[in-house]
């Protein structure tokens, strides 16, 4: 017993050794959950509850393996002899488990067969062409989405259908309808349906009370994350001993937007009356700067628990928070950062760049090749091997090959132009193409050949633009149901703007291909970039949180709808991306920003940094701006010259620029 308890701090030592009834734990980030977990499983099983009868519930695999490997761990130590935990695991891996076993209650072949992503994507490519339905590019990739989102909200294809206000929408729940009726003849469920399967399991009456009669004991991690479903099938596990535990933590609940309601965690007091709440305070992650900056960034939100974390971790560097003018120095202080401590005897790997969208990782990865600084991009794919840019550079590339083949397959049906894998065969094979195909292969080559006989007088930003504009790609991208078009269209204007600093097209063409090959670094220590989103769980000993601007964190999309719920989840995802620091936390913004078609826009900081800038809290958080430690002193281009070193000249401007103009001075990137 006395190993169960050992290096517990009092809290966790009381939710470990609280062994009946309801537990609500609110875990603050670092503050040892799993521990507590794995310590609580641990506890069960010496007090003679059998390790099947232990329901013990988590959101990835890798969080499950952690939580078994160290629950047998520390079993071994109290040579409790051979233990099986069947039931501890991911709500999929337990639902596939059950649904093995007793699935045919609900209709089920206990042989049944699991789509993964990509065999659904397969069945809905194929009722879509067989069925004739026509779709723009973007409802096409986002059918599956909508389909999934209509299951983990327990939505039938009727029930869909019902609810449609749009063409698209009725088309989605005609698809929804045949893609169910072709999974249930092919004898296969998809990762949703396990948990709708789960669900209605437990709607069968003798079913349900056999298994709450075999879990003496709940316990579900990270409880805020949970969906209706999830919730659903955990309140008809509970039996009348009400033995459950949930861990958790309103302030790190980021997925509203696939479908976690942190309102599960708020409510479960309501839900289980008398229940017994213990907070985890203790951080034993972040020094007490960060800590402090954190806390009174998340207390601005109205919709929360009330705890406050602290830490023994006393003597610490302060936070910074930094404004540069754009984002090309935002990169360049980044840079200069970890370079610096690098030469002091830190390795690349202990940073990283935190942002709110993928796309703000362009200025990063571009400055970070050209210094030779090794990075690796987590959770999101590089600028250029991006969908929507693969796709301009195609046509690009055509313009100077027309022999490429592979480029003319991927450009020839974008945007659709009726021109199929059966047109391609016979194009190839020289036959004439007529019909829809023949108009669409026409203007094609009609558009390459036009396009051809500017290279020579355009610049490369000029034919990327006039080919942007001649094809209505940005139309095309945001037409549809898609919630990342204005991602993608921003991409594409940002690939043109990037070929404004090539003479011509050949030039950029290679640079692109060097830098598209370019070596990420696997193996070695390097810098991590990766959305806020994709950080939660992981931890370094520096981080920059970067792009603290107003319209992009919080983005565009929650300042126009001003909705309080998305704003405060916006304000928690800053919690999350500042709680993963360990000893250095850094924070910047920029005063304006170079915008996709080259113009400049004034930017004002983020409104979630308005805590950290109170002047009483100046000193606390070592707030400063970046100029009081680094000024570029812009030259004329023309005066630059190659004795200067890239860190002597870091910005410079045209020779007609007037120093009374509102024009932007930007980073030089030659």
């Amino acid at each position: 017993m006395d190993k169960i308890l050992e290096g517990l701090n009092p809290e966790q030592r009381r939710a470990v050794e609280t062994l009946s009834g309801p537990m609500l734990i609110l875990a603050g980030a670092g503050s040892g959950k799993t521990k507590t977990l794995t310590h609580r499983v641990a506890n069960l099983i010496a007090h003679r509850v059998e390790p099947w009868r232990i329901l013990a519930v988590t959101f990835t695999n890798k969080a499950a393996r952690e939580m078994k490997d160290r629950t047998l761990r520390l079993l071994e130590t109290l040579q409790t002899g051979k233990v099986q935990l069947p039931y501890m695991g991911t709500f999929h891996g337990i639902a596939l488990h059950i649904l093995r076993m007793d699935g045919e209650a609900v209709g089920l072949n206990k042989n049944f067969i699991i789509y993964d992503a990509d065999d659904r994507r397969l069945l809905l490519k194929n009722i879509i062409k067989t069925n004739g339905f026509e779709l723009s590019k973007s409802q096409y990739r986002d059918v599956g989405d909508d389909i999934s989102g209509a299951k983990n909200q327990n939505i039938s294809a009727d029930e869909y259908l019902a609810q449609a206000t749009t063409a698209y929408e009725q088309k989605v729940a005609q698809i929804y309808r045949i893609y169910e009726q072709e999974r249930r003849q092919n004898g296969a469920l998809d990762f949703d349906d396990l948990l709708l399967y789960w669900l209605r399991l437990l709607d069968v009456e003798e079913v349900r009370e056999k298994y709450r009669r075999l879990f003496k004991h709940i316990l579900i991690d990270e409880y805020q994350d949970t969906n209706k479903i999830q919730y659903q099938i955990v309140r008809k596990l509970v039996n009348d001993e009400r033995n459950i535990c949930v861990v958790g933590d309103d302030w790190q609940s980021i997925y509203a937007w696939r479908g976690a309601d942190y309102q599960n965690i708020l409510n479960f007091e309501h839900d289980f009356k008398g229940a017994t709440v213990i907070k985890l305070e203790q951080n034993y992650r972040s020094t007490k700067p960060i800590l402090d900056a954190a806390n009174k960034v998340i207390k601005e939100n109205i919709n929360r628990t009330d705890k406050t974390i602290w830490t023994e971790s006393l003597n610490a560097t302060p936070v910074e928070v930094v404004r540069v003018y754009n984002q090309f120095e935002e990169a360049e202080f980044v840079a200069q950062t970890i370079a610096r401590e690098v030469a002091k005897g830190a390795s690349y790997g202990e940073f990283a760049i935190l942002y709110r969208m993928n796309m703000q990782s362009l200025p990063f990865e571009k400055l970070f090749t050209q210094k030779q600084i090794p990075y690796k991009l987590v959770g999101g794919q590089r600028f250029y091997d991006r969908a929507e840019v693969k796709d301009v550079i195609a046509y690009l590339n055509l313009l100077v090959a027309p022999q490429d083949k592979v480029s003319f397959m991927r450009a020839v049906n974008v945007p659709t132009r009726g021109v199929g894998e059966r047109s391609l065969e016979k194009y190839f094979a020289g036959e004439q193409l007529s019909g829809k195909a023949g108009q669409g292969m026409h203007e094609f080559l009609e558009l390459l050949a036009d396009l051809r006989t500017k290279i020579a007088t355009s610049s490369p930003k000029e034919i990327a633009g006039e080919l942007v504009e001649r094809l209505h790609y940005l139309d095309y991208l945001k037409t549809g149901k898609d919630e990342r078009a204005d991602a993608r269209v921003a991409n594409v204007k940002a690939f043109v703007e990037e070929a404004g600093e090539y003479d011509n097209l050949e030039d950029f063409l290679g640079s692109l291909a060097l830098f598209a090959s370019s070596d990420e670094s696997v193996g070695m220590s390097a810098v991590t970039l990766m959305t806020m989103h994709a950080a939660k769980g992981l931890e370094w000993d520096e981080v920059f949180v970067v792009g603290l601007n107003e319209g992009t964190f919080p983005s565009k999309r929650v300042v126009m709808s001003g909705n309080e719920s998305d704003l405060e989840e916006e304000r928690r995802l800053l919690y999350v991306a500042m709680t993963r620091a360990r000893h250095k936390l850094y924070i910047t913004s920029h005063e304006k920003t170079k915008g996709f078609d080259g113009s400049v826009q004034r930017t004002e900081e983020s409104r979630f940094l308005r805590p950290l800038r109170q002047d009483d809290d100046l000193d606390d958080l070592g707030t400063q701006d970046f100029e009081q430690t680094w000024t570029p002193q812009p030259v004329k281009c023309s005066e630059i010259d190659d004795s200067m070193s890239s860190d002597e000249v870091q910005i410079c401007y045209d020779d007609d620029y007037s120093a009374s103009s509102d024009d932007e001075i930007f980073a030089d990137w030659a």
